[in-house]
């Protein structure tokens, strides 16, 4: 499998190539079509995993990214309904000890997903609108 593209410059999977034309895959859609070969170059450089990846949205990327496992997707699900939460509270209602919280909210923030926020003076956190839009998509 190689990463192609067209005219227009949108990227595909090549999945079978014949004389005249290929069969390729929209990452983003899944939808697959024969293309005439005179309409498409290889991409070279560029792995077929990544361009299948590109066809989720880049900020679910982004979440899938720095997300680890149930409890930290969860912390950045509640910072997005609840925001801005302090970090007080934070500590309060969840079972992360102080360095989980802090390592966590750390690689949000690195990831774009979260920022600090002042809430009722104190320090706290809120979520990006990457990190809303994401999870409103891995909702749906």
């Amino acid at each position: 499998m190689r990463t192609v593209r067209d005219e227009s410059g949108d990227r595909y999977l090549l999945l079978k190539q014949s004389g005249e034309s290929s069969r390729v895959r929209d990452p983003a859609t899944g939808e697959e079509r024969y293309v005439d070969n005179d309409a498409l170059s290889v991409v070279e450089g560029e792995s077929p995993l990544a361009t299948s990846a590109r066809g989720v949205p880049e900020d679910v990327r982004q979440v899938i990214a720095a997300v680890h496992d149930d409890r930290s997707l969860g912390l950045l699900a509640e910072i997005a309904d609840r925001g801005p939460v302090g970090i007080r509270e934070l500590l309060d209602a969840y079972d992360l000890c102080e360095s989980d919280l802090h390592g966590l909210l750390a690689e949000f923030r690195a990831a774009g997903l979260v920022e600090e926020a002042r809430v009722a003076g104190e320090r706290g956190y809120d979520a990006t609108e990457t990190a809303t839009a994401a999870l409103d998509a891995l909702r749906d």
